[in-house]
């Protein structure tokens, strides 16, 4: 085929499926996917969130800390406003706060709150200060009233002793301790309070809210006052135990000097008072109160306050009471003086009372001493029998007593004063000394022999003597010598039973007297003090005299007596014939009688012997002419005794207090012989009277069995 032929290109391999493709720099992204926009979203909202939250929270907080910080300086400056000056808050004043002198003017007790005179912090002794600073609060200087470091420290500690966050330990600073002590200026109101005991109470309670304004009070003190003044403050209204408020007081009244004179050992235990003042008084238990000193050495010296060798020194020698602290005797007698003296003068007192009184430190040594030497030795341990003494003085001073037999108990029941028992044969020299007045001799005849009476709603009665014996015809002497009942009986009913009352009233003794025949047997309730008082009547030749134990009574810082000892004699029961004769049958009681336990050779003493239905209650009550003595056995619960009567245990304890009481002083006399009035009955003599009563008797004994029984005509 002819033609004309095209030429074409060679064909190669990167034509044969067209042109190649250009390169691409920047090849497209892919398109993005729903759920990561999503993400996205919701990252930028939480983030929003966060933001704004913070914010929220950052506002309130700044807020809040703005509001606070305003109410808390309102807080502040209103508490300042209030406060009075320094010396208004030191409170020296003596609310109800009572000292006791003994007879020799020594104090021997205190009652109510003791405030002693103000004093300075820089003045008071450096080791009280620093003992102080020790224990309470070491950072006092540097702190500005609050110790946030104090406070989550006292918090991790009660947290850890598995108590609440907020009780137990406090971790206040002194300054809110002070501001605790103030009641955060809160006066008493005794329209709204009962007693300042109660006060203290409610405004001193422990709660959250209590917290903040102690927080806030003591943010007002710190502006108000200096350190030192705050502390001064603080130092003299801290309660310290044994009443003592203040440190000047607390010294005085354990160690008998000024704070600013104690030693080491001194102040680490009164600092010591501070966690528990009650708890760990010294008069309280003085080794426990050691214990707690030595844990504020051990402070004071881990604080360089104190040397390592005056540390050591105060351990080896560690604070000890005064005499008078330690003595911590006659606390019955102190609360009978609190009680019998003027209430608003002594209980309730407002002031700073000094009451002299008629106490004797020798002879309370004496009571008590043998009181537990009868005990020690003679009564079974753990026995709950109860005894109470009385030592008086003739004219009625009383100068010793014991309510029982815990010696240094205060405010106790005092069985002495406040016990109200049957007083048994103790009751006869009542009945005798109402015949000896009517003109009878201690040697006329009565008889003893079976006797019943009718009683009127009761039926027949027929008492006998403690031995279940009759003597037959017996003297008065005789009668009183052996406690004899149904010569007794008889004597009471032919002198007439409202004679024996008068006469036993009389003299002091009870109010309520039994109106029935076993009136002569002392079924009557008495207390020791009364007993003991008739007693004193009977040696003080028949004039009755009143107990007393308050010789003076004044103001502190005041010369002038507002109550002076009053006349303790009163009207004359018995003539001093009768007493004398009374006193010289008493007197047989010791020699040949049930009390001849108590009988002390060499001396002429005179008492008598009681003992009550089934042993309930055991007396012996005597005197020499020195000393009236009174003792009194028996349980709380009225359980019998057992083996015990009046004669026995309590002449025992008796006669060690009479010989102890006595000590140097010489024998003196009572009475020699009898007296007689005119036409009284001489020993051996008799009369017509006797003759034909007896006369009578006998016939009447032959014909119904029994006695005449009735009143006879009295003698001139």
């Amino acid at each position: 085929m002819a033609g004309k032929q095209k030429s074409t290109k060679p064909l190669i391999a990167q034509n044969r499926y067209g042109s190649a493709p250009k390169a691409v720099r920047n090849p497209p992204k892919p398109p993005r996917s729903a759920a990561p926009k999503q993400r996205n979203i919701f990252a930028r909202a939480l983030r929003w969130l966060f933001n704004r939250c913070v914010g929220l929270v950052w506002a309130v907080i700044w807020r809040s800390a703005l509001l606070l910080s305003l109410f808390t300086a309102a807080g502040v400056g209103y508490y300042r406003s209030t406060l009075p000056e320094l010396s208004a808050l030191l409170d020296v004043r003596a609310r109800g706060s009572v000292t006791l002198l003994d007879r020799n003017n020594e104090v021997f007790a205190w009652r109510g709150e003791q405030f002693g005179e103000a004093i300075d912090a820089q003045t008071i002794s450096p080791h009280l200060r620093h003992a102080v600073l020790a224990t309470e609060d070491k950072r006092f200087y540097r702190h500005f009233g609050l110790s946030p470091r104090g406070v989550l420290g006292a918090i991790r500690i009660n947290m850890r002793e598995g108590r609440s966050a907020l009780s137990g330990h406090g971790g206040s600073t002194i300054t809110q301790q002070t501001a605790k002590l103030l009641c955060l200026g809160l006066p008493f109101d005794r329209a709204r309070w009962k007693s300042e005991r109660a006060y203290e109470a409610e405004c001193r309670e422990s709660s959250l809210w209590r917290k903040v304004k102690e927080a806030v009070y003591a943010l007002a003190l710190e502006s108000r006052f200096s350190k030192d003044e705050i502390l001064t403050i603080y130092i003299n209204r801290s309660f310290l135990g044994a009443g003592a408020r203040g440190f000047e007081a607390a010294a005085q009244r354990y160690f008998g000097k000024s704070a600013r004179n104690v030693n080491p050992a001194e102040a680490a235990m009164l600092a010591g008072l501070l966690v528990a003042p009650t708890r760990y008084a010294p008069t309280n238990d003085l080794q426990r109160s050691q214990n707690r000193a030595g844990v504020v050495i051990n402070l004071m010296q881990a604080q360089a306050l104190l040397s390592a060798e005056e540390a050591d020194f105060a351990r080896k020698n560690p604070a000890q009471l005064s005499q008078a602290a330690k003595a911590n005797a006659g606390n019955y007698f102190a609360d009978w003086v609190m009680q019998s003296g003027p209430r608003f003068l002594t209980q309730t007192t407002t002031e700073d009372v000094i009451i002299k009184t008629t106490f004797d430190r020798r002879l309370q040594n004496a009571a008590e001493q043998a009181m537990h030497q009868v005990f020690d030795s003679k009564v079974r341990p753990g026995s709950k029998a109860q005894a109470a003494i009385v030592v008086m003085s003739p004219n009625g001073a009383v100068r010793a007593m014991l309510g029982g037999r815990n010696t240094s108990v205060a405010g106790g029941f005092n069985r002495a004063t406040q016990a109200l028992r049957q007083t048994g044969s103790a009751f006869k020299p009542f009945v005798f000394a109402a015949a000896l007045e009517a003109g009878y001799s201690p040697y006329d005849i009565l008889q003893d022999s079976p006797l019943t009476l009718d009683l009127p709603g009761s039926g027949p009665w027929s008492p006998q003597n403690y031995s279940k014996e009759f003597l037959g015809p017996v003297s008065l002497n005789t009668a009183l010598s052996q406690s004899l009942n149904i010569p007794t009986i008889r004597l009471s009913e032919e002198v007439g039973r409202d004679v024996v009352r008068n006469i036993a009233s009389g003299f002091g003794v009870g109010e309520k007297l039994a109106s029935g025949p076993a009136l002569a047997l002392g079924v009557s309730e008495a207390t020791l003090i009364d007993m003991v008082g008739a007693y004193a009547g009977i040696l003080n030749r028949g004039i009755s005299i009143t107990p007393f134990g308050l010789n003076e009574l004044r103001l502190f810082g005041e010369d002038t007596a507002l109550i002076g000892a009053t006349n303790s004699a009163g009207q004359r029961v018995i003539s001093p014939t009768a007493a004398h004769n009374l006193i010289f049958m008493m007197q047989n009681v010791m020699v040949e009688g049930t009390g001849q336990k108590a009988a002390i050779e060499g001396w002429q003493t005179a008492g008598k012997t009681g003992t009550t239905q089934s042993a309930r209650d055991a007396w012996f009550i005597g005197f020499s002419s020195d000393y009236v003595i009174g003792v009194w056995m028996g349980y709380d619960d009225n359980t019998p005794l057992t083996e015990v009567t009046g004669g026995g245990l309590p002449a025992e304890i008796w006669k060690a207090t009479m010989l102890r009481a006595q000590g140097d002083l010489p024998p003196s006399a009572l009475v020699q012989t009898l007296e007689t009035h005119s036409g009284a009955r001489k020993p051996n003599e008799s009369t017509d009277r006797d003759q034909s009563t007896n006369a009578v008797n006998r016939f009447l004994r032959k014909l119904f069995g029994q006695d005449l029984f009735k009143v006879l005509p009295l003698m001139p």
